[in-house]
């Protein structure tokens, strides 16, 4: 792997927890403003939309510097609208770095050994 796809897969990673936090902070919000008088939809669907947008611009990136198949690339796409998805992607990702960098080492200390 090289650097430029350690680094969007660590981005997109950066952004899937804080996203799903924040949907599910809207989904709360959501309740309380029709059950209170209190109301932060607007705020939190800002905040949410901005880190949703962010998600989605990593994600296509990750996707074509890491060379997912289709059903990749949807996986981590569905995770990002299902409450609690970005901290499964996050996890997902997380494990596929520390895969890659695995398999780099080997490859590495392969060509210093030959």
């Amino acid at each position: 792997m090289d650097l430029k796809t350690a680094s969007s897969l660590h981005r997109l990673r950066l952004v899937s927890a804080p996203e799903a936090v924040s949907f599910l902070l809207l989904l709360v919000c959501s309740v309380l403003k029709r059950t209170t008088d209190f109301n932060a939809v607007p705020v939190m669907g800002a905040v949410h939309g901005v880190l949703f947008v962010l998600y989605v611009l990593f994600w296509l990136d990750a996707w074509n510097r890491a060379k997912w198949s289709l059903g990749t690339a949807a996986v981590y796409f569905l995770l990002s609208v299902v409450p609690f998805g970005g901290f499964f992607a996050d996890r997902k990702l997380k494990a596929e770095a520390d895969s890659a960098v695995t398999a780099s080492r080997a490859k590495a200390a392969e060509g210093v050994n030959a």
